[in-house]
């Protein structure tokens, strides 16, 4: 399966995300990332994210979408374990990331914390 990272991956039912930030979901962080997971029925992909970097951490929208593009291509890269573990016990699985940091942090930085964060997501599941 080739890495890519298409629209169904991406995480935009309103209802899903209310759900995801209400109550029921769990959630653990791998500094500057919190991670919030929710397994869900109807969605198209087997795992779908989200990425969000507050206004309040970068005023400048340039740095936010940095931010969430390194936070993206760490998922691009590193998903294939997640998705194989749903697939074998056939769930959905919507994943937020949320950054915590005020300074912009290099991009093998991240992809390490999300590679730690999908690990520990897999190790639950089973």
């Amino acid at each position: 399966m080739a890495n890519t990272l298409h629209k169904s991956e991406r995480l935009d039912k309103k209802k899903v995300i209310e759900k995801m930030f209400a109550g029921g979901s769990r959630s653990f962080s791998v500094f500057p990332l919190r991670v919030v997971y929710l397994p869900v029925e109807g969605l198209e992909a087997p795992a779908s994210i989200l990425v969000s970097v507050s206004k309040r951490r970068f005023k400048r929208a340039v740095k936010r979408n940095r931010v969430k593009r390194q936070i993206r291509e760490a998922y691009r890269l590193n998903k294939q374990p997640l998705l194989e573990t749903l697939a074998q016990k056939g769930l959905h699985m919507a994943v937020a990331f949320i950054y915590l940091s005020d300074e912009l942090v290099d991009t093998a930085l991240i992809e390490n914390r999300v590679r730690t964060a999908l690990s520990y997501i897999v190790e639950r599941v089973r």
